[in-house]
């Protein structure tokens, strides 16, 4: 073997340049760094299973932990197609077709389990270089996200936020919204609320944070609508994940709770 460089790894050395580098000072900090951390608690809560845990369900109905580790690596990949769209200003769609994502999950859960805990992690590397390539103007690039919206490649960061932390409580293995950053689950409930207003979901109701002081302890959505108090993670996992009727678990209502609408 000659040890020659192809073409592709000579393009990926001269982009890596020498030394270390940082993410361009226009870029949403805030967020890269929830979505980082999201990915080390993602990867250490996939390395407390067992390879004979992976073909379990996780907490998503009709999804083993198989689909759920392929769709989280994959969605790194789209991810990082978003982002190479603003850096290159080719447009670079996240999915090449309606159905690429639910393919690449059903292909996804079909590998060995090394190979899925490879794909997660190279998937990961290669989005946070993607982030860490975009300079100050790039950051302002529109891009259309798989669900046909049109929006800063900025916000690419808070999308994969959502993903690692909510999906590493999915693979239900102990995961738990008590274990997120307390900005995080504000975050959460403030992003339910903002996606419920985009679809003119018909909901009401209010949240009551009994661990939080200030003008952020009540939030509403909509008029009337019962009252439903608790501890802030208690309250952005309800929102994120709570779709039954009734009074949740760690919560307190003043009636019964309807069912509410999905976020993601």
């Amino acid at each position: 073997m000659s040890g020659a460089l192809s073409p592709e790894q000579e393009a990926l050395r001269k982009r890596l340049g020498a030394g270390a580098r940082y993410d361009a000072d226009a870029a949403p900090h805030a967020e890269l760094l929830l979505a980082r951390q999201g990915t080390a608690y993602f990867l250490r809560k996939l390395q407390e299973l067992r390879d004979d845990d992976f073909d379990a369900p996780c907490l998503l109905p009709g999804w083993s932990r198989r689909h759920l580790i392929a769709h989280v690596g994959y969605n790194a990949r789209g991810v990082a197609r978003l982002v190479e769209w603003a850096r290159t200003g080719v447009e670079t769609p996240m999915y090449d077709s309606d159905t690429q994502r639910w393919d690449e999950i059903v292909f996804g859960s079909t590998l060995p389990c090394r190979a899925l805990r490879h794909l997660v992690e190279h998937s990961a590397v290669h989005l946070s270089v993607e982030w860490r390539d975009l300079d100050g103007a790039a950051w302002d690039h529109r891009v259309v996200t798989a669900q046909g919206r049109t929006v800063p490649v900025s916000e690419t960061a808070w999308m994969r936020t959502k993903e690692v932390w909510i999906h590493a409580v999915d693979l239900g293995n102990g995961g738990s919204f008590h274990d997120f950053p307390a900005d995080l689950n504000d975050r959460i409930i403030d992003d339910v609320f903002r996606v419920w207003t985009r679809r003119g979901e018909e909901v009401a109701l209010t949240v009551v944070k009994t661990d939080r002081d200030g003008d952020d302890r009540i939030r509403s959505f909509g008029s009337g609508g019962p009252e439903v108090a608790g501890r802030t993670a208690d309250l952005a996992r309800w929102l994120a994940r709570g779709h039954g009727a009734g009074a949740p678990k760690g919560l307190t209502a003043t009636v019964e709770i309807p069912a509410i609408p999905r976020w993601f």
